[in-house]
């Protein structure tokens, strides 16, 4: 049977461990994904990395909702519901939309290489 008190506890005696692990695991899997997209690599691979992406945006969101059932609301509850969020939403466009993430993805690199020319450009004129 599955028992919602036992995960609750252990949700919450083990947060940081929890959050230690998930925090990463979800900037690098979707980092990843944008990766993937950017380069335009097999939708296999791209596919094999937004499961993964996914099920930690999940993951996390869940044990979210797990402090927000007890009645904390703090500033850290909805940072790390913010981040499953927008890695949740993220790699939702890869999977469904990789064509136009690969252009959003191509213009924020343009944009930066540009920007770094252009400072590398004024440092070397002063």
């Amino acid at each position: 049977m599955f028992d919602l008190n036992s995960l609750l506890a252990f949700s919450h005696t083990y947060c940081i461990a929890i959050c230690a692990v998930l925090v990463p695991f979800n900037l690098l899997t979707t980092l990843l994904t944008l990766l993937l997209v950017g380069t335009d690599r097999p939708s296999p691979q791209v596919r094999r990395s937004t499961g993964f992406a996914i099920a930690g945006a999940v993951l996390m969101l869940l044990h979210v909702l797990t402090w927000l059932l007890v009645g904390v609301v703090k500033i850290p509850t909805f940072v790390l519901f913010t981040l499953a969020t927008c890695c949740l939403s993220l790699n939702g466009w890869a999977l469904w939309h990789p064509r136009s993430l690969h252009r959003g993805v191509q213009r924020c690199v343009q944009i930066v290489r540009n920007s770094f020319q252009s400072m590398v450009q004024r440092t070397e004129a002063s």
